[in-house]
């Protein structure tokens, strides 16, 4: 555990003392946390890690439903002088505004102008009925004791970094909630079996996962930006609060409506949540910085989304370093043709730089291999079938191939010269590859297969059939009995009938009428091909940053259109089309972030975690390319290369449906995500 982690601990553990459901209930005053959270130094934090510290703590009082201030202390104490300060119990509200959280226990509010800070006394509070609990107050507020013009830049900050710890408190309280509901999925027995093995109950389980674990990245690396001094660290904090603030609120619902009536009374902890929950999110709307939100600050500056998080599985400056190491190639290579982008990666030794050295490959780390990926579809370089045959068909040969097939496929797939098509799809078996129906017959050295693969994406111009047959009808389980074959395209009996989909994309049917296909072109041991397809789905963890690149591609060029002319093309500041622009904007800072968090990911922790992004990649397509009309217009329409986006968002638009059916329903994957909560099948 990190100092950070430690220091979380710690607040949780002692609010589980002091603060509680009865507390709550009762209306107990704050003072007795706070007294005791000075006692522990809660309120000094300072230097290396502070704020980090701050928003882990947060979360921490947010899971106890507890608002003790401790990012107000921080800010009161960056911004006014420590004579003045004191010991002094600080609040910090907006100018003009009187009203706060747990006034009676209050001594003095720091009011933030724009640029201008004031503190004053507080003489007396009213305290207001509703929703938040402890209940808010309106403070009557006496002569200044400090004035102070620090700047815009300073009460910016200290707005934004107020935003982020509500954000994080909030999040904490909706977390909470949803270990809640989780427990009670596992635990509560309806018709006969728990409610967590009801589908729906599942599908909103793993939708909430997705959500909390987004926050969770995003909250940590906005810290850990400011921490670092970094010039994107206010803009990576409107970010994450622009999508805990939606997020946090669907979390809490989604968790409540599993829980249904036994998070509904206040004996539970639920209730108290959620008035955390929607007070926390208030209160951060009015603190909104003079340099508005995420889409302003990126069409009325310069600029792009900074970067989520670095690679877990590499040393920090390795992936990074060779991020710029392909940017300038994308950079030299524009709009340079496949053959001139095939040669280039393969003179630097790109394809297949994941593998070990002795198979040409360059031991690369996971972390450069995505980067690869991200860097090139965000250049929108004309090799996708060139880097999926290294993640989708080179490392399951080098893994499971025999010597011949290693010596004579893995050179093509280095010298990008290995075109291939997947027979995995039939038209009974989509998502559930375990019930392929294609039969592999042995008759001697040689294996018959009958049957038909279907939407097979370029068939027409593949070389090669990455096949999935039955070799064992009987098995047990189903998957038990498929094997995987290596067949030529050209191979008797193989008719490919042609087909376009929504995005013009060129599939194909794939009939197999009696093919006869040697033993040696099998890939894995006899009724072992689960494991060979596994492996090579595993590697799509790798691919998968390619949604968050294209879109994060399209972002960039629709923001480069809008730069010239704001007012006319999003409208003014607080305009619906921003409004909706920017729920984007920080719904694809959330999938970055969830990507890097996958591809950084080893083991165990890879296989939960390329679900959760794999799911908002695919939902997110859908949705940006409908923002994205709903802001531009019917020419977003237009597949017109001098319009707004250069004719991308239409195509990203058309394109969208596959990314949440391809490799998998989006709603198997939210199966797969809430069975790895413990929710049974």
């Amino acid at each position: 555990m990190t100092e950070t982690d430690d220091f979380a601990a710690s607040v949780r553990a002692q609010l589980d003392g002091l603060w509680s459901v009865e507390d709550l209930r009762a209306g107990k005053s704050l003072d007795p946390v706070r007294d005791a959270a000075s006692r522990a130094g809660w309120f000094d934090l300072g230097g290396e890690g502070a704020i980090s510290a701050l928003v882990a703590a947060a979360r921490a009082t947010g899971a106890a439903a507890c608002p003790l201030p401790l990012a107000e202390a921080h800010v009161a104490a960056t911004l006014v002088p420590a004579e003045v300060l004191g010991d002094l119990r600080v609040t910090v509200l907006p100018a003009g505004s009187r009203r706060t959280e747990a006034p009676t226990g209050i001594d003095a509010v720091l009011l933030l102008g724009d640029g201008e800070a004031e503190l004053r006394p507080v003489l007396g509070a009213t305290l207001l009925d509703g929703v938040p609990a402890p209940a808010w107050g309106e403070v009557e507020l006496g002569v200044a004791t400090w004035a102070g013009v620090p700047g815009a830049p300073a009460t910016d900050r200290a707005r934004t970094l107020l935003r982020l710890a509500l954000a994080a408190r909030a999040a904490g309280a909706a977390e909470r909630l949803h270990r809640f509901a989780v427990e009670h999925a596992c635990s509560r027995i309806q018709f006969g079996k728990p409610i967590g093995a009801f589908g729906a109950v599942q599908q909103r389980t793993a939708a909430c996962q997705i959500d909390v674990v987004a926050a969770q990245l995003l909250l940590a690396a906005a810290a850990r930006a400011f921490d670092d001094g970094s010039a994107d660290a206010e803009l990576a904090a409107e970010l994450t609060h622009g999508f805990v603030a939606a997020a946090a609120r669907r979390v809490l619902l989604g968790a409540h409506h599993t829980l249904a009536a036994v998070g509904f009374f206040e004996e539970h902890l639920g209730p108290w949540l959620f008035r955390r929950v929607h007070a926390d999110v208030a209160s951060a709307a009015a603190l909104e910085p003079s340099r508005g939100r995420p889409v302003d600050r990126l069409v009325e500056g310069r600029g792009s989304l900074p970067a989520p998080g670095v690679h877990r599985s590499a040393p920090a400056s390795a992936a990074e370093t060779f991020r710029v190491e392909v940017r300038a190639l994308a950079a030299e290579l524009a709009g340079a043709d496949r053959d001139t982008w095939v040669a280039a990666l393969v003179e630097r030794g790109w394809l297949g730089m994941g593998w070990p050295a002795r198979d040409g490959g360059r031991d690369a780390s996971v972390g450069e291999e995505a980067v690869l990926h991200e860097e090139l579809t965000y250049a929108r370089a004309p090799v996708e079938i060139e880097l999926a045959s290294v993640t989708l068909l080179g490392s399951a040969i080098l893994a499971h191939g025999t010597a011949e097939q290693r010596a004579r496929f893995l050179p093509l797939v280095r010298a990008g010269a290995m075109r291939f098509c997947l027979g995995y799809s039939e038209p009974e078996t989509g998502s559930d590859l375990a019930s392929v129906r294609t039969r592999a017959e042995r008759r001697g050295d040689d294996w018959v297969v009958n049957g038909q693969k279907i939407w097979t994406t370029r068939a027409e111009q593949a070389d090669y059939l990455w096949l999935a047959a039955r070799t064992d009808p009987d098995a047990q389980p189903r998957h038990a009995g498929i094997t995987v074959f290596l067949v030529p395209m050209t191979t008797p009996g193989i008719e490919v009938r042609p087909m376009t989909a929504l995005s013009g994309e060129r599939a194909a049917t794939v009939f197999l009428d009696d093919v006869v296909v040697p033993d040696r072109a099998r890939v894995g041991p006899v009724d072992g091909g689960w494991t060979v397809i596994t492996h090579a789905l595993a590697g799509e963890r790798v691919v998968m940053g390619g949604v968050a690149a294209q879109l994060h591609r399209v972002l960039d060029d629709v923001l480069d259109a809008v730069r010239d002319d704001p007012a006319g093309i999003v409208g003014a500041r607080g305009s619906a089309r921003r409004h909706l622009l920017d729920r984007a904007v920080c719904d694809l800072q959330a999938l970055r972030a969830l990507v890097a968090h996958a591809t950084g990911s080893e083991g165990i922790e890879a296989l939960v975690a390329a679900p959760l992004a794999g799911v908002l990649g695919g939902e997110l397509a859908e949705s940006f390319a409908e923002t994205l009309l709903d802001v531009l217009g019917p020419g977003a329409l237009l597949a017109d290369a001098d319009g707004i986006g250069g004719g991308h968002v239409q195509h990203l638009l058309r394109q969208s449906v596959m990314y949440v059916v391809g490799g998998g329903t989006n709603d198997i994957q939210r199966g797969i995500i809430a069975r790895s909560l413990g929710l049974p099948r």
